[in-house]
């Protein structure tokens, strides 16, 4: 081949294009590589990236509902029980504390709190938050803002508090540190007081202080909680209280209840026990069984007041009349027992109705049971079942009555079927033994069979409002409506005005007024078995009205040191002074003709 032949050098070049070729080639399946990665992470999973970019700087935070304020009535006004006021908590978090001894000792000059602790807890090993300080004032909040100290903040809380002080104390219950209702109506009523938190999604600065501007951040609103208006007469409740107190101390009693129900409705207008407690110290008191609301969560055995409702039973089956007289033995054998009276009933004899009242004769009120089974003597079955009938399908014994109140209890009624001793079990239940039902379940009771035989649920709320300003009334619910006949009630209201007017009662209540009622003493089961011979509870129901029956009001005493019966000598005197304060300050009607 010729030297200047220009062959290989055409080769050469031939071969450099390919290469060329190839590298180019190969840049542009890289660039398109490229670009189709960033067109799948900035198109296509745009949204999950940018998520998981923010997740590093947005935080959750739950924004609290205001708790809705609980109120009463005084007169026309309505006047505030609960109410809420923000106050702060002081925290700080470890992580960005240099000096714990200095910013613990500016802190508790603030606070009034123990710098040493302050700096102890600011030293807390694997922990982002810890509390210093609670219930912190507005400008307390301000002052400590003032320092500008890394790693220290406050922040809002709502705590309940409490314009009227201890008034109806166990009624309200209160709210925990947790925000939580304890007790009373705060937890029965929780979830309709707390509300509904909201939702803030912000994206936060390094120091996670949320920045409010960003247009990342999400919001929910938090819906406040319903105000309530309870059916609670202010003026009524504190003098319930103070009566109440009075007589527990005259009766040398340490504990007891006191209730008064509107008969026609079933709203409770005052109730309380004693002791109570400060529901703004609630932390304070060191034995939590004075936090329940014992006129509602302590079922007892209620002795002799339960004649009340085994006579109306007997009426209202028609088994005996309101002047119906019998042969009374002083003492009835079942079941291996005896059942006798108290000393002052006469011994055996011709007796009436009214004496099983007003003499409280237990085998009395055992021969009105076994009359419901058709033979005296015995207390058969079918007396065991029509009585068990009344109790609890009638009188609502044996459950809640469904109160707005945590912790209600509902009481024992005996099966009439079961068990040992039947006749004798049921005979004792005649006469208020051998089964427990609260303060509050013995009123509503006996509210139905003296207000014409309409058994109303009991209940503590009158009107709610969810925040509008437009208040919803509740209205009274019916739980039963044939109880008793109405006459059955004509007959109980009279005959229970003789007890009254038979008994001695300082100072004496007007005839203007229709006043009824009934002592009950009962003996204290012993957990051993049987009852002690010494320990006995006293109770009163009763009623004051015009021509029909307005007001029923019960009183529990446990265990009195008094001379004489429970029911009469310690019970009796508080029914009066709050008879007395309903017939002179809370309009109670006189009776027709007067």
């Amino acid at each position: 081949m010729s030297p200047h032949s220009p062959a290989p050098a055409a080769a050469v070049r031939r071969g450099a294009n390919r290469r060329l070729a190839g590298w180019f080639g190969l840049l542009v399946i890289i660039l398109a590589i490229f670009v189709g990665r960033l067109f799948y992470l900035q198109i296509i999973r745009h949204d999950y990236y940018h998520q998981q970019a923010l997740a590093g700087q947005r935080k959750q935070y739950s924004l609290p509902a205001s708790r809705g304020m609980i109120s009463a009535t005084s007169g026309d006004q309505i006047v505030p029980l609960v109410l809420n006021q923000t106050l702060y908590t002081l925290f700080a978090d470890p992580q960005f504390i240099n000096d714990a001894p200095g910013e613990a000792t500016k802190l508790a000059a603030i606070t009034g709190g123990n710098a040493g602790d302050y700096a102890k807890l600011m030293k807390t090993a694997n922990s982002r938050y810890v509390v210093l300080a609670k219930k912190l004032s507005a400008d307390q909040h301000q002052r400590i803002g003032a320092l500008k100290l890394k790693g220290v903040g406050t922040r809002e809380v709502s705590y309940r508090t409490y314009p009227q002080g201890s008034l109806a104390a166990q009624l309200l219950g209160f709210v925990n540190d947790d925000g939580q209702g304890k007790y009373g109506l705060e937890q029965a009523l929780d979830s309709q007081l707390a509300g509904k938190a909201g939702e803030l999604k912000a994206i936060t600065d390094a120091q996670g202080v949320p920045l409010v501007a960003s247009r990342d951040n999400i919001q929910t609103d938090p819906q406040p909680g319903q105000n309530v208006t309870l059916t609670i007469d202010l003026a009524m409740q504190k003098r319930l209280e103070d009566i109440l107190k009075a007589g527990l101390d005259k009766a040398r009693s340490a504990s007891g209840s006191a209730l008064i129900m509107e008969a026609n409705t079933g709203a409770v207008k005052a109730m309380a026990n004693w002791p109570t407690f400060d529901p703004s110290n609630f932390s304070q008191v060191s034995d939590p069984s004075v936090f329940n609301n014992a006129a509602v969560s302590a079922p007892l055995e209620v002795g002799s007041v339960m004649k009340t409702l085994t006579t109306a039973a007997a009426l209202d089956q028609g088994v005996i009349k309101a002047d119906t007289s019998y042969n009374d033995p002083a003492h009835w054998d079942l079941d291996g027992h005896t059942i006798t009276n108290i000393e002052e009933d006469g011994g055996p004899g011709n007796h009436s109705i009214a004496d099983i009242l007003n003499l409280s004769i237990n085998t009395g009120a055992t021969w009105m049971l076994m009359q419901m089974g058709g033979q005296t003597g015995v207390v058969n079955q079918t007396a065991r079942d029509h009585w068990r009938d009344y109790m609890v399908n009638h009188y609502g014994l044996g459950k809640a009555t469904g109160i707005e109140q945590g912790y209600e209890a509902g009481g024992v009624v005996p099966d009439p079927d079961k068990g040992y001793a039947l006749q004798l079990t049921y005979a004792n239940t005649a006469f208020g033994q051998a089964l427990t039902m609260t303060p509050l379940q013995l009123g509503a009771a006996v509210a139905a069979v003296v207000n014409g035989g309409t058994y109303y649920q009991p209940h503590l709320v009158a009107a709610t409002d969810d925040g509008s300003g437009q208040a919803r009334a509740v209205k009274p619910t019916v739980g039963r409506s044939n109880v008793v006949k109405p006459s059955v009630s004509k007959d109980l209201q009279s005959l229970l005005e003789y007890v009254v007017a038979k008994h001695f009662l300082s100072p004496p209540f007007s005839d203007a007024y229709s006043v009824g009622g009934k002592t009950g003493t009962a003996q204290i089961a012993n957990p051993a078995g049987g009852y002690y011979s010494d320990r006995y509870n006293g109770l009163y129901v009763g009623f004051v009205g015009g021509d029909q029956p307005q007001y029923v009001i019960v009183v529990r005493v446990n265990e009195p040191h008094i001379g004489g019966y429970a029911g009469s000598g310690a019970a009796q005197p508080i029914f009066t002074s709050l008879g007395h304060l309903l017939i002179d300050n809370f309009n109670v009607p006189t009776r027709s003709g007067h």
